[in-house]
């Protein structure tokens, strides 16, 4: 019989998460919590586990709050958990508290699932491939980012993307910069 570790093993070696969602400023899937929690569906009855994800306010003077995710799987008996710690923006505009808590939230749930699973979320080679494209965009000046880019550029690091990547389509002034460095070490 298996102990919890070896069904974890098996679990983080089958595991495949679609990445269903895609991000049209940065033009990549990604996957959320949901996509991790229906991938590992078909394990559960198999290794006899189940899996759940708590979560917490880190209280205390933390600015921004932190929302503290835990992945925990359970045989019945013994457990195996994952942190992650999230912090909310409550700066981001044209959402209410409830939606940047939520936001925090579903980035909590989908770090911790994936610290617990071994879920890489690193760029695929081909998401930054440019396909020989590289030589015509280095002979092209860079557009400035309007304001309506820069508000799809902030979605695009809440969403996991790098800002390398904005800096590689766009001339990014130092505030722009600034803001979204705060963005990104926030989330």
């Amino acid at each position: 019989m298996k102990d919890l570790n070896q069904k974890l093993a098996v679990i983080q070696t089958e595991l495949k998460a679609k990445k269903s969602s895609y991000n049209s400023f940065g033009k990549y899937h990604f996957r959320k919590a949901e996509d991790i929690l229906e991938a590992v569906k078909p394990f559960l009855l198999r290794e006899k586990v189940s899996v759940r994800v708590q979560e917490e306010l880190v209280m205390g003077d933390h600015n921004p709050p932190i929302i503290q995710s835990t992945a925990i799987l359970s045989d019945g008996e013994n457990s195996i958990k994952a942190t992650a710690i999230v912090g909310v923006d409550l700066t981001q505009k044209g959402m209410q508290t409830a939606q940047q808590f939520g936001a925090a939230s579903s980035y909590g749930k989908k770090y911790a699932l994936g610290n617990l699973f071994l879920i890489d979320d690193t760029a695929d080679a081909d998401s930054t491939n440019s396909h020989g494209k590289a030589s015509r965009i280095v002979n092209k000046a860079k557009a400035k980012m309007t304001v309506d880019q820069y508000k799809k550029a902030v979605e695009f690091i809440k969403g996991g993307g790098a800002i390398s990547a904005i800096e590689s389509k766009y001339t990014v002034t130092p505030d722009q910069k600034s803001g979204l460095t705060r963005i990104k070490i926030s989330n």
